[in-house]
């Protein structure tokens, strides 16, 4: 009877460590294993061949897919916080890693496979540590404006690179538009008709069945049958490129080459990859997110798929992230918890293990089209048309940022995108948005004057209504605009001037504005036409003027608590009936 007692209650505190290990809802139970079994299983078919695929796409042997399909999936399920999210290897990863390490090795050869891992290692440091020093805010200076135009550049770039084996013509490594056009159009006469056939209708079926038969494991039917099509003919012997000969087994635990200058050149390119492989899985994640999901914890998914990366170069893999249309799979199929993308792992080691042989006939161009079926719908033309609709600049970031991607190159075009973005940043925030008010009968409020052409003025009174932070970046242009204002009203009449200034939409201020405030005070003190006061102000706003005194020097002039109060207050000495 004890034995039994303390066997359950091992058991229940087994279950209780796993479900915390693993982030296991509360009532996860033996149907939601089913459920995960199911989904992992279903995005394991789909992993292989777009595992082996991204890999090609990223200069790598195909078998490096599946081994960054192992460990660093093993590895988010226990550290990550999203349930849904399918890490693994995904096209932008690929392409960044093949544009930033192409440039120093000959893809595929052994140098290139060494500076891949080592390339795979500082993405995942440099994941780990942004996000054990809380520091995933940086992210949210990278606009969506820039990641869209940034990735239907590269979805293009992507595109125009797999058309050599998709067509079975040469093309030299490149990840630029008018290099790849024009290797396309000097080598189009001797495109390969096999090796066409088979792109072309794996990716007729692959686009055209899409929609039409979704549970279908579309990637994985065309893999099989284009291989036993290739098997059968012996297109191999007519020139149709195979995959070839795939490595057996799971790879050993390797530490990659630590070399400095190698790290040096590479920096650009793991600091490219890191932060925006970070975004792609927060974006999955916020979309994926129910009612019922945790709260989303960005420094432990940065910490999360850091160590993914770390553990995953250790065992020959490339970086990995999160997975767009994996992720929706594992989702639709009932993904439940991480224990999916175990079960997925697991697949992907079993293959490993026991099945690369089979892929030696594999042809090239099925996985070109596998790619190219992938990164059709990372070019975003929505995005564009709605940018430019809501708001023209964030447009032309989206096109800024698509044209230099296109034309100077992947990490350059990301770079000069957050910077045309941050420079606009910086000129809104520079010129705040400061208006004049007027009384409009019909809605019996203050109105901008400028938007609502029936609001009038208050007599002996200019009314300013100010619309952001004032700061050390800005604080010149508010004085500008205020002194403007009560220049042009000085020359339009001889009484006395009560200037307004209501503070409501003023969330913080710093010595530098406080001090432009008080000059202003101080400048119309004397003058006996033209009095200055502040009304609305905000708790923190009104705790700083606090410490800097003004309770004591100024109590009057901070005392009305909207501009209801001061002109109900102010209408003895002065008429302000309109």
């Amino acid at each position: 009877m004890y034995l039994l007692a303390g066997a359950e209650e091992m058991t229940v505190g087994m279950r209780q460590r796993s479900s915390a290990l693993l982030n296991l809802p509360g009532d996860y139970s033996r149907n939601s294993l089913k459920q995960d079994i199911v989904s992992g299983l279903t995005v394991f078919i789909m992993l292989v061949p777009q595992g082996m695929a991204y890999a090609l796409l990223a200069g790598l042997p195909p078998v490096m897919g599946l081994y960054a399909s192992t460990i660093p999936l093993i590895i988010y399920a226990l550290f990550g916080s999203s349930r849904q999210l399918a890490v693994g290897p995904v096209a932008m990863a690929s392409i960044l890693i093949f544009s930033g390490v192409s440039l120093y090795a000959e893809p595929q050869s052994s140098e290139y496979i060494t500076l891949v891992l080592l390339l795979t290692l500082m993405v995942g440091v440099m994941q780990f540590v942004l996000g054990a020093i809380n520091a995933g805010a940086l992210i949210k200076f990278i606009s969506q404006n820039v990641i869209n135009g940034f990735t239907s550049a590269v979805a293009i770039t992507i595109g125009l690179s797999q058309l050599g084996n998709f067509f079975g013509i040469d093309m030299p490594s490149q990840n630029q538009l008018v290099p790849l056009l024009m290797s396309l159009f000097q080598n189009i006469s001797t495109i390969h008709v096999p090796t066409t056939v088979i792109g072309v209708s794996s990716l007729v079926v692959l686009m055209g069945l899409r929609k039409r038969a979704k549970r279908l494991p579309l990637p994985l039917l065309v893999v099989v049958f284009n291989i036993f099509i290739v098997l059968f003919f012996r297109l191999d012997r007519v020139g149709v490129s195979i995959v070839g000969d795939v490595p057996k087994g799971f790879p050993g635990l390797s530490l990659p080459s630590l070399d400095l200058s190698s790290m040096q050149v590479l920096l650009p390119t793991a600091l490219t990859i890191a932060l925006i492989a970070m975004m792609e899985s927060l974006a999955i994640t916020k979309t994926l997110a129910g009612k019922d999901s945790p709260p989303l914890n960005v420094n432990k998914e940065l910490r999360a798929i850091g160590l993914s990366n770390m553990a995953g170069s250790l065992f020959s893999a490339y970086a990995v992230t999160g997975s767009f249309s994996r992720s929706a799979v594992n989702h639709r199929a009932g993904a439940v918890s991480q224990v999916s993308m175990i079960v997925t792992a697991v697949g992907v080691t079993l293959t490993l293990l026991f099945l690369t042989p089979l892929f030696y006939y594999l042809p090239k161009a099925a996985l070109a089209a596998i790619i190219l079926s992938a990164v059709v719908g990372l070019i975003n033309i929505p995005s564009l048309r709605y940018a430019f609709r809501v708001k023209p600049s964030d447009g032309g970031v989206w096109i800024v940022t698509f044209a230099a991607t296109l034309l100077i190159g992947i990490q350059w075009g990301l770079l000069i995108g957050v910077g045309v973005s941050l420079c606009i940043l910086i000129n809104r925030i520079s010129y705040p948005h400061i208006v004049e008010l007027g009384w409009d009968n019909k809605s019996r409020s203050y109105r901008d004057l400028q938007r609502f052409s029936k609001a009038k003025r208050i007599p002996q009174a200019i009314l300013l209504r100010i619309d952001a932070r004032i700061h050390f970046s800005n604080v010149s242009y508010v004085e500008e605009v205020i002194e403007s204002k009560i220049y042009d009203a000085g020359n339009n009449t001889d009484e006395p001037i009560d200037v307004v200034i209501d503070m409501g939409g003023v969330n913080d201020i710093d010595t530098m504005g406080i001090d432009a405030l008080e000059r202003l005070i101080q400048k119309y003190k004397t003058h006996k036409d033209i009095q200055i006061w502040f009304v609305q102000l905000k708790g923190p706003v009104r705790d700083l003027l606090q410490r800097a005194g003004w309770d004591r020097r100024y109590p009057a002039v901070i005392s009305y608590l909207s501009l209801e109060q001061f002109l109900k207050g102010r209408q003895q000495s002065v008429d302000y009936m309109i």
